[in-house]
């Protein structure tokens, strides 16, 4: 059943009969009807982001349905409105779902009928509101300074503490943390939060270019230097000038060009090949790397003197499977942003959806869970594909967790989507949740929640 305080459906109809009996009918399905005798009254009382559907007669004095239908889709395209024909006027129904009519109900209809048509309707709604809850939250992000670190955990909260941090100082900075996790995300945000900002990011890896051609490729060559060298070559170093060289996967630079990275780091000046004029650097280096350098260099298979000159400042990156409480936030994120690129509608989490993603171990960490979202957009709208099919086979190591922790962190994950969603209002999360607001009380306080946190984010 649906709580009546949090679904309206307005009624509209000139006669009194009518919007007494489909009140009824809507009250004992859990609706909150509103009913209205004329349609320039229920558009005085139609509020901004109405979380409910309009139920209109089509034939009425003064404004008709039809005009309604018109101004309300001009107001938000997104309401759905159902229509009231008369028994066998199927022109007039066919005119209202070409104007964008939700659905059409003919007269004599049933009880059932008018139920299952706005409960369609609720839900297509609720989906619509959501979305635009998250694309506009997605705007203000994209408006911020520098790329957000979605996340609530600790964890991710004192990664984003560091960044913020790092960014002001220019100190020469190391990401540590396994394929996927987000290395690329973090050395971008220290380089737009810093005064580099204005300046390139220049973004290397390491293990893709070629060892034959990686040293031209990062320094550089003069005209003639080598077979092939037709015309002068500017290097990545000195193309970042004024900005932030980012080397990914910093572990597979071969030795040899290891020396050379060394002396540039400690004079801050490059030479081109076959040129013997040093070029002063002004730049910041971030490396990243998915193994453990210090290991790397006790085994011989990276210099130490180069480890100790980067690691100046390390920054862990946590993988995905040490923040899980992130994960239904940062799938629905990602749903938006590749909703937003492809024109298509970002779907809700349901319970399933959430249990199957905190079931999965990303191996793949957060671009695994961006690769999902993604082909869950594209695909879900037209083959309804479902996230349990998507993840299935894949290996998970999240049901060795005890079954007190997977219920615990399921409920908090629950809790935490629908106070994001009626952001962090306590009386509307209860009622979404079905919960008493003691019993809600309770779990935030257990789950060490804050509805203001959610407030405060929604807040322009």
């Amino acid at each position: 059943m649906h709580d009546p305080a949090a679904i309206p459906v307005m009624i509209i109809d000139d006669e009194p009969h009518l919007r007494i009996t489909a009140g009824q009918t809507l009250e004992l399905a859990g609706y909150a009807p509103a009913p209205y005798s004329g349609a320039e009254e229920a558009l005085a009382a139609l509020a901004p982001d109405f979380p409910g559907v309009v139920v209109s007669d089509i034939r009425m004095p003064g404004m008709d349905g039809m005009a309604l239908l018109r101004e309300v889709r001009q107001r938000d395209p997104d309401l759905p409105v159902i229509l009231i024909t008369g028994h066998g006027d199927i022109s007039t129904a066919v005119e209202a779902m070409r104007e964008g009519a939700w659905d059409f109900l003919e007269k004599p209809f049933a009880a059932e009928r008018l139920v299952e048509v706005v409960r369609r309707g609720v839900e297509k709604r609720r989906l619509s509101l959501e979305n635009r809850a998250l694309k506009a939250e997605l705007e203000a992000q994209q408006s911020a300074l520098g790329p957000r670190l979605v996340g609530r955990t600790p964890a991710i909260q004192r990664l984003a503490a560091m960044v913020q941090r790092i960014s002001q100082v220019d100190a020469d900075v190391l990401l540590y943390g396994e394929t996927g996790a987000g290395k690329d995300l973090v050395a971008r945000a220290i380089h737009e939060r810093s005064q580099r900002a204005s300046h390139p990011f220049v973004a290397i890896n390491c293990g893709a270019v070629p060892e034959s051609t990686i040293e031209s490729e990062l320094f550089g060559h003069e005209k003639g230097a080598f077979t092939g060298a037709v015309e002068r070559r500017i290097g990545k170093f000195e193309h970042a000038s004024g900005g932030t060289v980012f080397l990914d996967e910093i572990e597979s630079m071969p030795l040899s060009l290891q020396v050379k990275l060394l002396r540039v780091l400690q004079e801050r000046s490059v030479e081109r090949l076959g040129a013997n004029v040093p070029i002063p650097l002004d730049i910041r280096v971030i490396a990243a790397t998915k193994v453990d350098l210090k290991a790397a260099a006790e085994a011989g298979e990276f210099r130490e003197d180069l480890y100790y000159r980067l690691n100046v400042v390390t920054l862990p990156i946590p993988p995905l499977r040490e923040r899980r409480e992130d994960i239904p936030l940062l799938f629905q994120h990602f749903a938006v942003v590749a909703a937003n690129r492809s024109g298509l509608e970002a779907p809700s989490l349901d319970a399933a959806g959430i249990s199957a993603l905190l079931a999965h171990d990303w191996p793949g960490n957060v671009r695994e869970l961006r690769n999902l979202a993604e082909r869950y957009v594209l695909l879900g709208a037209a083959f309804d594909y479902r996230l349990e099919a998507l993840l299935e086979g894949a290996e998970s190591e999240a049901g060795e967790l005890p079954l007190p922790q997977q219920v615990e962190l399921f409920e908090k994950s629950l809790i935490d989507q629908a106070l994001a969603r009626h952001r962090g209002r306590v009386t509307e999360v209860a009622e979404g949740l079905g919960l008493p607001r003691k019993t809600l009380y309770d779990k935030l306080k257990k789950y060490g929640l804050k509805a203001e946190d959610y407030r405060q984010s929604a807040a322009p």
